[in-house]
């Protein structure tokens, strides 16, 4: 039985607002409790409850790349507020321009300024090589073999052994080429003048001439002015120059200076002074140390002093001197024995100006000419400078300085002088004990020579008479005084 209820179309109307209004709240209201707990359950405490508020960020930091901020749900009473649209935010299209050619190419300069043209970078090796196939094993070979050669070529102790071996032949009449063929490969041009030269120190010249023979034959080691000049050198300096057949006009300037090098050894002096003396009409420049080798030789010949003159005259004369310490030394020695003071004056400045210390020889040889000179003032000054230079003396030196000290009559010096000469551990040669015996005779102390005289005595040395003379004249002064 169906049964009809009256019923309004309007209160049905309001009756099903109700029920889908009070539907839509309570979805709603679920939704924010549900966004509200998610929300709390992801913040931490600190975030929920700042202390302060939040700083800027740092400069630099790009804040297109940090997260979203997390928007809290709107609340039922609250409405979406409506977006505004700023038009600040707009970009102009010379700006958009401007942007988009960072990432294409360079920004185009201005029309006034010119285009500076970058230099192009420079070529390196490695990217010039060109591409090709990988080094065979028989190349690496050939190349570590020949790094090896160039490192044995050069060994003195190598060249020197060589020596030893072509010495220690069997026989006089085996050939050199039993030891050098099998090193033929490791010697390159200039090599074997080491071992002629080390063959004329044994005294072999006719090995070192049958080496220079030996190395005619191979291409890649002759010619070479080197082991002809040592080749020469050693024949001229064993008389034996007549075997090696070459011409003396074509030869060169290492060639004739070994020349004459080997005659000054040999002690052909004659020849080698005439050698210089075509040399110089050829207009040939030798070098300075063949003058000091030949001053050197000729001088140990007081006879022969008027040849070394000339020689003296011309290296004064040169601009280019080429002089070691010892050469230096040795030549102004023989300008003091000769009287050539100036000379000696001028050498000294020029090793100074050459920015070398001079050493205590030198400081010496300088001393004495001074000396020789009687210039004893200046000589004095070459003293400070020598202890001013912290030069440890020799006994030479000290013989030199206390010598000065007695011409000047400067008894406290030597005095001093000579306690240090004992306390570096020399002993007294005979003229420093005659000095300081004339300087204590000189200031009248007759104690002082006594006990210089049982020195003299304790060495085993005896004075001479001249000193004794004195002795006595000072002895007799102290006795009649004393009377």
């Amino acid at each position: 039985m169906i049964m009809h209820c009256p019923v309004s179309s309007s209160s049905l109307s309001f009756h099903l607002n109700l029920q889908s209004s009070s539907i839509g709240a309570t979805k709603v209201s679920a939704q924010v409790n549900a966004s509200q707990r998610n929300h709390s359950k992801k913040l931490t405490k600190n975030l929920r409850n700042p202390r302060r508020t939040k700083l800027p960020p740092d400069f630099g930091v790009n804040l297109f790349l940090r997260k979203p901020p997390v928007t809290e749900p709107l609340a039922e009473d609250q409405e979406p507020e409506e977006e505004q649209v700023d038009d600040t935010d707009v970009w102009e299209p010379e700006e958009i321009e401007a942007i988009s050619s960072l990432f294409q190419k360079r920004i185009p300069q201005k029309p006034g300024k010119p285009i500076r043209a970058r230099p192009l970078p420079l070529p390196q090796p490695h990217k010039l090589r060109p591409l090709g196939l990988p080094t065979p094993k028989h190349n690496i070979k050939s190349a570590a073999s020949s790094s090896v050669s160039k490192q044995v070529c050069k060994d003195p102790s190598f060249l020197i052994g060589l020596a030893r071996e072509i010495k220690s032949l069997p026989s006089s009449d085996a050939d050199v080429s039993l030891v050098l063929n099998k090193w033929v490969s490791f010697l390159r041009k200039g090599s074997l003048s080491t071992t002629i030269r080390e063959l004329g120190h044994m005294g072999l010249p006719e090995r070192a001439l049958q080496t220079y023979r030996w190395a005619e034959k191979h291409s890649h080691l002759f010619p070479d002015n080197r082991i002809l000049a040592s080749t020469v050198q050693v024949l001229a300096k064993h008389h034996e120059l007549k075997l090696l057949k070459f011409d003396n006009s074509l030869a060169s300037k290492n060639v004739i200076e070994a020349m004459i090098k080997g005659c000054i050894e040999g002690g052909w002096l004659n020849l080698a002074r005439k050698l210089i003396l075509i040399a110089k009409s050829n207009n040939r420049i030798l070098d300075s140390s063949v003058y000091v080798k030949m001053i050197v030789e000729i001088a140990k010949n007081p006879d022969k002093y008027h040849l070394v003159v000339p020689l003296l005259d011309e290296l004064k004369e040169r601009e280019d001197l080429r002089l070691s310490q010892q050469d230096c030394t040795s030549v102004m020695k023989i300008c003091v024995k000769l009287g050539r003071f100036e000379l000696v004056e001028c050498l000294f400045d020029w090793f100074k100006e050459s920015n070398r210390e001079p050493s205590v020889v030198m400081y010496t040889t300088m001393i004495h000419s001074r000396c020789s000179e009687e210039k004893y003032r200046e000589a004095m000054s070459m003293v400070w400078e020598m202890e001013e230079s912290n030069c440890l003396l020799d006994l030479p030196a000290y013989r030199v300085v206390i010598k000065l000290f007695v011409a000047l009559d400067d008894l406290g010096r030597a005095m001093r002088y000579y306690s240090k000469l004992k306390e570096a551990g020399f002993s007294p040669t005979y003229d420093i004990y005659r000095d300081m015996i004339s300087v204590y005779i000189a200031s009248g102390r007759f104690t002082k020579c006594k006990e210089i005289c049982k020195e003299v005595e304790d060495a085993g040395l005896r004075l001479d008479s001249d000193t004794s003379f004195r002795l006595l004249q000072l002895e007799k002064q102290v006795m009649s005084l004393q009377v």
